[in-house]
């Protein structure tokens, strides 16, 4: 065993394990609100470069198809060459695309910067749990996810919120200048402390990452498809080519001898795929509120965009305190109780934003978002905790990558729902979101609830005892 892994079997030593999760979490500050400003300042945009919105919409969907289609591949990749490496490749990707936006004068220059942004942006979010799990030693590990899950959660909410800022006192190029300094800051500090990982012996798998960047790319597609009006034969043919070459994804993967890019042999672990599961149905119902709550709040109540800004706030700072509480909690409560009652909780205030009154004062709107956003947090750093410490340490890659790909299905599900609904109920379509979140959110609470059973807890400890034996050399 290499002095390396000896340092590092147990997570990093202080202050070394601080300065990496602040890298680790300016990485994931960086892609996550970058990936929604783009939505604020779109109209902004078009107009200065003097766009269509139909074309400028690119802008949009660069990125998020670039992070599609290779976030598993990088994760694999991260679990052969080291997650650092992708890592620190994918934040010196993500700063000079960033660089290339802010200085792109042309629609075709920006998508052009946007995509390769986008992949930057996979290499930051593919490794990123892998990143965290060897961070921190294994009874700590809650505490270091539910930093992530926190840094994640308010990033996404608050994305917003900074580019409305940003364009308030300066141009648009500004919302992509100023990750610049972040990111050079990031790379300095990343480069001395994230930790080093022994790479896997096996090749990586061109033909398996040309698949899954077929199945989830045009898959997500699909969705986004229906969820915007458009031909049902266009949508068929994206769902029957995801399909496709899903099938044979999944039977190469399946007659292969190395560890399979889609990780297959974690999701035959119960409890693992019930938290992939229940993170895919929690994110679809984070984001049908999302989505519809701007409209909800300024057709049925009037308010301004600012007023809107304020009283969704509430949400993400209530994140951030059931984020650490949580991870405190994880160490002594089983995962699928904390996840099951956090989403029963999300559901309640999903249930009461809906059931608003008629005229309701700020208390009534703040105490509704803080106590989504509190259930929303308390079940998300146990579940991704879950996800991560049931995968074998050298399969950590396939997992974070999964942890991934599962959060973006779930958005990406949740935001086609929103649209059709508001396309075929003008009037009461943001109304019908809210109450479908409820619905998924439910739900994922029944999924959570499910990892109580013996068959979930027994796959747990065989994946602890193998995970144990590979360690020991067994």
């Amino acid at each position: 065993m290499s002095a390396t892994t000896v340092e590092h079997a147990d997570g990093l030593p202080l202050p070394q394990r601080y300065w990496s999760i602040l890298t680790i979490a300016l990485g994931l500050v960086l892609a996550v609100v970058d990936g929604a400003i783009a939505n604020v300042a779109l109209p902004t945009i078009a107009s200065n470069l003097n766009a269509s919105p139909s074309f400028s919409i690119w802008i949009v969907n660069g990125y998020q198809l670039a992070v599609t289609i290779s976030l598993l591949p990088l994760s694999s990749l991260g679990e052969i060459i080291g997650y650092r490496r992708v890592y620190l490749a994918g934040l010196v990707l993500f700063t000079f695309a960033s660089l290339f936006c802010a200085l792109s004068h042309t629609l075709l220059l920006l998508t052009v910067a946007r995509i390769v942004q986008g992949f930057g942006a996979a290499g930051i979010m593919s490794v990123n749990a892998a990143l965290v799990r060897f961070t921190y030693p294994r009874d700590q590990l809650g505490r270091g996810i539910g930093i992530n899950a926190m840094v994640v959660a308010i990033s996404a909410a608050v994305g917003p919120t900074i580019a409305a800022g940003i364009l308030s006192i300066a141009n648009w190029p500004y919302l992509f200048a100023v990750n610049l300094p972040i990111g050079v800051m990031a790379l300095a500090v990343g480069w001395r402390c994230l930790p080093h990982t022994n790479p896997a012996e096996h090749p990586f798998d061109w033909q398996s990452a040309a698949l899954s960047a077929v199945t989830f790319g045009v898959g997500i597609a699909a969705i986004d498809s229906v969820g915007h009006g458009e031909p049902l034969a266009f949508c068929l043919l994206e769902f029957a080519i995801a399909a496709v070459a899903g099938g044979a994804l999944v039977y190469r993967e399946t007659h292969m001898t190395t560890p399979p890019l889609l990780p297959i042999d974690l999701l035959q672990i119960p409890i693992f795929a019930l938290s992939i599961a229940t993170s895919i149905a929690s994110f679809c119902g984070q984001m049908l509120a999302f989505v519809s709550l701007p409209f909800y709040l300024e057709s049925r109540f009037g308010y301004s965009a600012v007023q809107m800004g304020l009283l969704i706030t509430p949400w993400p700072l209530a994140v951030a305190v059931a984020a650490p509480i949580a991870a405190r909690l994880v160490e002594r409560y089983p995962a699928g109780l904390l996840g099951g009652v956090g989403l029963l909780v999300f559901a309640l205030g999903l249930a009461s934003l809906a059931l608003l009154p008629a005229h309701p004062t700020t208390v009534d709107v703040i105490w509704r978002m803080a106590l989504a956003g509190f259930g929303f947090g308390l079940f998300q750093t146990p579940n991704n905790r879950t996800m991560i410490a049931a995968a074998p340490r050298e399969r950590s890659g396939g997992a974070s990558g999964m942890l991934g790909t599962a959060r973006l299905l779930g958005q990406t599900l949740g935001a086609a729902l929103v649209a059709s609904f508001l396309g075929r109920y003008p009037n009461e379509g943001t109304h019908i979101s809210l109450m479908v979140a409820v619905g998924f959110a439910v739900g994922g609470a029944g999924l959570s609830m499910l990892r109580l059973s013996e068959t979930g807890a027994r796959g747990a400890e065989q994946v602890r005892i193998r995970d144990g034996q590979r360690l020991r050399g067994e």
